[in-house]
């Protein structure tokens, strides 16, 4: 599929999103990496045992923080604040996400009961076809790895990934869906028409720095999941100042846990810091980044579900991602294959 089509528009205008998409078609895909047939389990898949993992925490920055996936004794994802023995776990999914500017934070019950920038943790559950997994940490403050998420995924295969007794769930939306953004930016969402239970995302962005226009397609397969974990979040220069300057006033909102290898950061005509992904010219390191570890962190918030179909982004971000998500349940856009 490469000739997409403008479906019901839920949010945004036509004619900005046709603009846009006229945009995105003239972008040529810098990587492809589809699959004929993925073998996409039936039984709903969790974790055998516990792993930790650790690693500089990502707003404090002199803090070691840890996180331990485990099983799960109940549908889904959660997330257990071992330091709020008074709260209830915190359910991944789009009715207990607290905010989405800067970061995805999840939280439930009290304001203290929360998880901040869960995105590069649960994009997880759909890149590798996990469904029920207890996430424990101490704090709200997630570990940074210079390996983005690789040792994420490492971590849930230490831990052993194991098909349960009971059928997935899948859910699709119930016909073309256009959404869009007021930067030129728009998602669409095309049904899983095969019932095959398939995801498949096209993904583009362009910045006017050195990482210009790239764009990827592939299905979501542990495979792919697993050679896209390495994509490290990006940041331009300033940013980067910024964080370490000013940002050491607002410990609390200001990534200080960022450094010259565990992010990747960029200027208007080069990289401050070695790029990964090299392709005929490009480093598509930012786009790989972009399309597993962002975007489908917002399609894990269909909760115990797994999404399938297509996904077509273009220039989108966090808060579009999660504001397309919460439209399809509130208009009843979603239905089960």
């Amino acid at each position: 599929m490469t000739d997409y089509a403008i479906g019901k528009v839920v949010l945004g205008n036509a004619r900005s999103i046709s603009t846009a998409l006229g945009e995105f078609l003239r972008i040529g895909v810098d990587e492809s990496r589809l699959c004929p047939s993925p073998q996409v389990p039936r039984k709903r898949r969790g974790l055998a045992g516990e792993a930790p993992v650790s690693g500089v925490g990502t707003f404090e920055g002199s803090a070691k923080r840890t996180i331990v996936f485990a099983p799960s004794g109940k549908p889904g994802w959660w997330i257990r604040r071992m330091d709020q023995k008074a709260q209830l776990d915190t359910k991944v999914d789009i009715s207990n996400l607290w905010t989405s500017a800067q970061n995805l934070v999840l939280r439930s019950g009290s304001p203290h009961n929360y998880l901040r920038m869960v995105e590069h943790i649960i994009a997880l559950k759909p890149g590798l076809w996990v469904d029920d997994v207890l996430i424990k940490v101490n704090s709200g403050d997630p570990p940074l790895f210079d390996q983005s998420s690789l040792p994420l995924v490492k971590a849930m295969e230490h831990a052993k990934i194991i098909d349960g007794a009971e059928d997935a769930t899948y859910v699709t939306v119930s016909e073309p869906l256009a959404f869009g953004g007021d930067r030129g930016d728009f998602l669409l969402f095309f049904p899983d028409e095969s019932g095959c239970g398939n995801l498949r995302i096209d993904c583009a962005i362009r910045w006017n720095t050195a990482i210009g226009t790239q764009r990827v397609v592939f299905d979501v397969t542990p495979e792919t999941f697993r050679y896209a974990s390495l994509a490290r979040t990006n940041a331009t220069h300033r940013q980067y100042v910024m964080a370490k300057t000013i940002g050491k006033l607002f410990a609390a909102t200001r990534n200080l846990g960022y450094n010259k290898k565990n992010i990747l950061i960029h200027g208007p005509k080069g990289f401050y810091t070695e790029p990964r992904f090299p392709l005929n010219g490009k480093f598509l390191e930012p786009v790989w980044h972009r399309a597993t570890l962002d975007l489908l962190a917002a399609l894990a918030l269909f909760g115990e579900h797994r999404f399938a179909g297509t996904v077509v982004s273009y220039r989108s971000g966090h808060t579009l991602d999660c504001d397309a998500v919460r439209a399809i349940y509130r208009n009843d856009l979603l239905c089960r294959i």
